[in-house]
């Protein structure tokens, strides 16, 4: 028994140091961050700028993947899938790390189960604008009418299941408002129709919106975060117009497939952390519209649960059609 006692524990040490001896090592390869979205938006702009501070601060080429399809699970499942050594991952957001678990029948992967959070990168609060037709001068008074005219005002959307879409489902379920859901194959085209008086609202990016909030064509009522935008200053928040508690993000993090050795995740973290931390960096995402959210690899994996988890529940109560 002592024999082979000194034999597990002379094992386990050797796994230890294993396991420590490749952490040290890392990266010994080049790293691919995978964008499960077309070049040229949002996401893929932040990864490329993330990518060039880790490439500086790992010593290592850092490439950027596009994966683009099905709302950014095509991209998401080749990491999920992959080997779990740090040397892939996914720039992964609220849709395809939350939103989407719920809106299949045979999801993909798990956003939990199949990932490890490396951790989250930015949040964007959404912004509730209105066209200059829509008879109301804030939030409170939009919320009465919504109330007061159930099935009246019409929100657009770039399609059903989008976190956009949700966020309406979510404030109906909250606000006790019946609001009409009109999906569109895109932003731009929701946005166009609601500049032009053919829907009422919408749930858009502040940079998108802020041309048209300047030009007085679009009114901002209040934004989804529980803290007001820097952007907008002056409007204010659901959560403190009433609606208890609301809150819908945008939000992007950075995930490695499950089963990558702890103390590579801690030291992409750490990493990432670093480089949120530059003041520079910092300064590049809120021009952006984008707030940094830097949190442990556990703190972003309980955030990934809890929203998965609140996602779904809306997707039940309102009774939104799953794939």
């Amino acid at each position: 028994m002592t024999h082979l006692r000194k034999y597990l524990a002379a094992t386990a040490a050797a796994a230890i140091l294993g396991v420590g001896s490749a952490a040290q090592a890392f990266p010994d390869q080049p790293i691919t961050i995978v964008v499960p979205f077309p070049p040229g938006g949002s996401t893929d702009l932040l990864a490329r700028k993330l990518g060039d501070e880790m490439s500086k601060r790992l010593n290592t080429t850092v490439i950027i993947d596009n994966r683009p399809g099905a709302g950014g699970t095509i991209g998401s499942r080749q990491v999920a899938n992959a080997k779990p050594d740090g040397h892939t991952l996914v720039l992964g957001v609220t849709g395809s790390h939350s939103v989407s678990y719920s809106l299949y029948a045979d999801p993909p992967y798990d956003p939990v189960k199949d990932f490890e959070a490396v951790s989250l990168v930015v949040n964007t609060p959404l912004v509730v604008a209105v066209n200059d037709q829509v008879p109301v001068k804030n939030i409170r008074e939009f919320l009465d009418y919504a109330r007061a005219h159930p099935d009246t005002l019409t929100y657009g959307t770039p399609g059903n299941g989008t976190s956009m879409h949700l966020t309406g489902e979510m404030l109906d379920l909250a606000a006790g408002t019946k609001l009409v859901h009109v999906p569109y194959k895109g932003s731009a085209a929701a946005l166009n129709d609601m500049l032009g008086g053919q829907i009422d609202f919408m749930f858009g990016d502040v940079l998108v919106l802020m041309p048209h909030l300047q030009s007085g064509k679009a009114k901002a009522l209040a934004v989804t975060g529980l803290q007001r935008h820097p952007m907008l200053p002056d409007v204010p928040t659901l959560a403190e117009s009433g609606v208890k508690d609301f809150e819908a993000l945008s939000w992007q993090g950075l995930f490695a497939p499950a089963g990558t050795p702890q103390p590579v995740v801690d030291k992409l973290n750490s990493t990432v952390v670093e480089i949120l931390n530059d003041p520079a960096v910092a300064s590049f995402f809120s021009d952006q519209g984008a707030m940094v959210d830097t949190r442990s690899p556990k703190e972003s994996a309980d955030f990934v649960a809890a929203e998965t988890a609140k996602w779904a529940d809306i997707v039940k109560k309102a009774e939104v059609p799953v794939n």
